[in-house]
């Protein structure tokens, strides 16, 4: 019975890395899509203050930015915030941060920047989800990754696994039938 205990581990470990591995990125896709979709709005925000700017030339009138266009420039800035929290979010599921100095993407635990070679601030785990040291940065985003395991995907691994045990176990069962066919043939 060792050996199917040690499958069954094995097979265990396999799922529960491969479904962390979907759903970090699922939610890295879904934070990409998030965000192209805010850089649109930016983009037809951008058009409309273009197009109040230009209007306002062709009549000659003189434009006042902090009146007329406050309430555009308020949505970039709230767009452009979202835009950075999920790419916030998407560096922690990598295991990344900026640089305090060059602001380059650089690993967690790098001491020292790659790029430009500032020292980094250490960054301190506070505490472990299974198993592994989880920092700062990056707890609240294990936590929602984790939350988002649904109990179809765990079933749908599940049943994967267990169809590549009994596929397994049948080519061994059929194996050992052949052979002991071709035994009573001779």
């Amino acid at each position: 019975m060792g050996f199917f205990d040690d499958l069954s581990k094995k097979a265990s470990e396999t799922y529960r890395n491969t479904a962390e591995k979907t759903n970090k990125l699922t939610r890295e896709m879904k934070l990409k899509s998030l965000i192209n979709e805010d850089k649109g709005k930016i983009e037809k925000i951008y058009a409309e203050i273009g197009k109040k700017v230009y209007e306002k030339h062709i009549r000659e009138e003189n434009i006042d930015i902090k009146s007329e266009l406050i309430e555009e420039c308020s949505k970039i800035d709230a767009y452009a915030k979202e835009i950075e929290d999920m790419n916030t979010e998407m560096r922690a599921l990598k295991d990344l941060r900026l640089c305090t100095k060059c602001g380059s993407e650089i690993p967690l635990s790098a001491r020292f920047c790659p790029k430009c070679g500032s020292q980094q601030e250490e960054i301190k785990p506070v505490e472990t989800v299974n198993n592994t040291e989880v920092p700062t940065e990056a707890k609240e985003v294990v936590e929602q990754v984790n939350n988002e395991v649904t109990t179809e995907t765990v079933q749908e691994v599940t049943n994967e696994v267990n169809n590549e045990i009994n596929n397994e176990e049948n080519d061994g069962t059929n194996t050992e039938t052949n052979n002991e066919n071709n035994d009573n043939n001779q």
